[in-house]
């Protein structure tokens, strides 16, 4: 087995905002964290291809995905997609005062400084957030990461995601923020 039937090539992924929720069947879920946070629900799963972070109160439900651009994912609600190419940002008013924020980069770095990089995820994970490492093909390679940490203030989520390529040397990174501005 070899990284490439672990994770696609970062080439082949995209991230999605739906203004729902969608089937954790659709997806190889390898970690779980719920959060409430006031009145909302926080889900975080961590998957074979990225992430899918679920955001939900009352009134609106959020879903980010990063897929393979190949997987089969509903089109109905989608609110945006792209493919994970260089660094973007994105933000969006959702009903209800609630605002969605994202920005995503995709870096590639040489050797050393990927596998001190990837290291430093891999202690932050330990000591808080989500983590998955992914079973390395054989016992010598470096096996690829999934790690989100959640920040919580009064009226807003900060996510931060890491997902480690090794065999390309690349770092996919996202943040997400969401932030309820009734009050404001």
């Amino acid at each position: 087995m070899n990284a490439q039937s672990l994770r696609p090539r970062v080439s082949d992924l995209v991230i999605q905002l739906y203004g729902r929720p969608l089937h954790p069947e659709l997806f190889d879920i390898l970690a779980v964290r719920k959060v409430r946070h006031g009145d909302t629900q926080l889900t975080v799963r961590i998957t074979r291809t990225g992430h899918v972070i679920s955001w939900e109160n009352a009134d609106v439900h959020l879903t980010e995905v990063t897929a393979a651009a190949d997987q089969e994912l509903p089109s109905k609600r989608r609110l945006f997609g792209q493919k994970l190419r260089g660094e973007q940002c994105r933000a969006l008013p959702c009903a209800h005062g609630v605002h969605y924020q994202m920005s995503f980069q995709v870096e590639v770095l040489p050797p050393e400084i990927f596998l001190h990089i990837h290291d430093e995820i891999l202690a932050d994970g330990a000591k808080q957030g989500i983590l998955h490492n992914f079973q390395p093909h054989h016992r010598l390679s470096l096996a690829p990461l999934g790690y989100i940490a959640v920040e919580s203030r009064a009226d807003c989520l900060f996510l931060s995601s890491f997902h480690t390529f090794p065999d390309e040397h690349t770092i996919v990174k996202t943040q997400s923020l969401i932030e309820h501005r009734a009050n404001r």
